[in-house]
């Protein structure tokens, strides 16, 4: 299935797999690229060397086109844009809206720049600085998200911007897919669907409790962060949502020295990055100093596994998963559901199939 974001960035199925912190490493990546769809490597929560070591893994895995995800509004998000040039990435994420600077740096080097969007106007500014594409979630989407649900959001979008767009949030099937182009998206990306297949190194106790979880219980907070934050409801969530100001905050201190240690930032970078964090937004410096929670709670369940100490960020599509696919299945299956229902939907002025007689079962 071509369309302009499969001919932007070479692959070849409009499907992408989100760069999720401490899920989307060389292995997903990888097993994505090589079952022809766009594998993005997250790298926020990795050192600069860490990152250059991931990169030249997933190339080690597969020939195919792959991205790496960034973190905009970090201190030293120059020196991992110069690792993506110089290590060949074919394409750039970003979670937050990178500067006219360096899209012009990515762009300079023949890498495509796809930002994320969570809003019309901010889909319009990054085009009007050169992005390439941008990925549009709606509030359906796991992590970080907005109130906008994507049906509405999405062609939105589509209407304001010259450039593929790749809708996010609530996508799992087929169907999603045949739904996503008919609103004029070029393509849908996917994370909890990815974060729940065999290619996925989030430990096993972590996926089943996804794996149960019903749409109900999927929910949003700001008490991880200070930020909506869409995760999976737990008694964590409940506590951290009951506790008190002088505990999250000596748990968010706590949570800080942890992340330096794993992403070699120092203090002083950390308090730039939270400068850049708090530019624009209307945070306190107490929902800025939160912010070093999220990092590490993942960590604790989508590394660890310890769901009784740790996050599991999803978006409401985990309430109707049941199965844990490889990458390749998923794919397959994704392509097959969408090709059979474009086949079954009925040509424009095509009579409409008659009514079943009276008493007969329907189906």
């Amino acid at each position: 299935m071509e369309t302009s974001f499969t001919r932007l960035v070479g692959v070849r199925y409009p499907i992408v797999q989100t760069g999720m912190g401490w899920v989307a490493g060389p292995r997903l990546v990888s097993a994505t690229a090589n079952a022809g769809a766009l594998g993005i490597l997250a790298s926020a929560t990795m050192t600069p060397g860490r990152l250059r070591e991931a990169v030249r893994e997933v190339k080690s895995r597969t020939d195919a086109p792959f991205g790496v995800n960034l973190r905009a509004d970090a201190g030293d998000a120059g020196d991992r844009v110069r690792i993506l040039v110089e290590e060949g990435v074919r394409v750039a994420s970003f979670a937050l809206a990178p500067s006219r600077e360096l899209i012009a740096e990515l762009k300079a080097a023949g890498v495509v720049v796809v930002p994320s969007v969570g809003a019309r106007r901010h889909a319009e500014k990054v085009t009007a600085w050169g992005a390439d594409a941008v990925i549009v979630q709606g509030g359906e989407g796991g992590g970080h998200t907005g109130e906008v649900a994507t049906s509405v959001l999405l062609p939105q979008v589509v209407d304001a911007v010259g450039v593929p767009v790749v809708a996010a949030g609530g996508f799992h099937d087929g169907r999603g897919l045949v739904a996503a182009l008919a609103y004029g998206a070029a393509g849908v990306a996917m994370g909890t669907r990815f974060l729940l297949t065999s290619d996925s190194t989030v430990p096993d106790a972590v996926k089943a409790r996804y794996l149960a979880a019903a749409v109900g219980d999927v929910t949003v907070t700001t008490a991880v962060d200070g930020l909506p934050h869409r995760m999976l409801r737990t008694d964590l969530v409940d506590s951290l949502e009951g506790a008190g100001r002088t505990a999250s905050l000596v748990r968010a201190l706590r949570r800080a020295a942890g992340l330096r240690r794993v992403s070699g930032l120092s203090w002083s970078r950390m308090m730039r990055d939270g400068l850049a964090m708090r530019h624009g937004r209307d945070l306190t410096w107490s929902q800025v100093l939160l912010a070093a929670n999220a990092p590490m709670l993942l960590k604790a369940s989508m590394v660890d596994g310890r769901t009784d100490l740790g996050v599991m960020a999803a978006g409401q599509v985990a309430g109707v998963i049941e199965d844990l696919p490889s990458c390749a299945e998923l794919v397959e299956r994704v392509m097959a559901q969408a090709h059979a229902t474009l086949h079954a939907l009925p040509a424009p002025g095509a009579p409409a199939p008659e009514a079943p007689p009276s008493g007969a079962p329907t189906l």
